[in-house]
């Protein structure tokens, strides 16, 4: 197998490390493990993993600072987090900073490689289409403009900083103006899977989005929710003025 084809697992204790190890073999995967929080980064940064599955709480280096670390380096590798935590700040943070998932510890096996399929068939998914279409295309709308191929996306002239499932959100609502799209389907494309309870992970990507490109977030113009039906993006420029 290629590295690619590696997950790097990132988690001191090896009862849980070995029991997840199992699951992912059986799904074909090499694993690659790592006990503390500076091992871990060091083997994060090194190689090209198909998944890191991150636990928050980690000797020598937490696992918010490894992944802050990890997308300073790699913007595309997917991050899937765990947190023995029950503080949804804890969670938000790691979202913030880059994580593609989390999942709350104690948690099923069945759901965790529920999670990790996921997202291995998300990215599989999206590189399939660009093989299949080509490079993706650049959307604007206004003075916001979404580059796909380098996940770069400017307002009025400056650089926003985007987690990789806010651009993802993004970027399925500007290449769809004016479609509606239920929280229940933006799980499923988005995140690949469908959990009642999950709703709030929506409403929380949606709200950062909303601060990071909308001039007034309680009233905006770009992403704009249908009170009971979903949210849609704007259709026309002349909804900005």
């Amino acid at each position: 197998m290629k590295t690619s084809d590696s997950i790097l697992i990132i988690e001191d204790d090896w009862k849980i490390i070995n029991l997840i190890e199992i699951h992912l073999k059986d799904l074909g995967f090499r694993v690659e493990k790592a006990s503390d929080g500076r091992t871990g980064l060091d083997m994060a940064v090194g190689k090209n993993y198909a998944l890191i599955i991150l636990d928050l709480m980690l000797p020598e280096i937490d696992g918010l600072e490894i992944c802050r670390r990890i997308r300073e380096k790699d913007y595309h590798i997917p991050i899937l987090m765990l947190t023995a935590k029950n503080e949804e700040l804890d969670k938000i943070l790691g979202l913030e900073i880059g994580a593609d998932d989390y999942i709350t510890k104690p948690f099923s096996v069945r759901e965790l490689i529920a999670r990790v399929k996921a997202i291995i068939r998300r990215i599989e998914a999206d590189k399939e289409k660009v093989e299949k279409n080509g490079k993706k295309e650049t959307l604007s709308m206004g003075e916001l403009y979404i580059d796909a191929e380098k996940h770069k996306v400017t307002l009025s002239g400056k650089t926003i900083e985007l987690t990789a499932k806010e651009f993802d959100l993004l970027y399925l609502f500007a290449s769809h103006p004016g479609r509606i799209y239920n929280r229940e389907t933006l799980l499923d494309i988005v995140w690949g899977y469908q959990y009642d309870g999950y709703f709030h992970t929506v409403n929380s990507h949606i709200n950062r989005l909303r601060n990071k490109i909308e001039e007034d977030p309680s009233n905006p113009k770009y992403i704009k929710t249908l009170w009971g039906v979903g949210y849609k993006f704007c259709e026309t420029e002349e909804e900005l003025s």
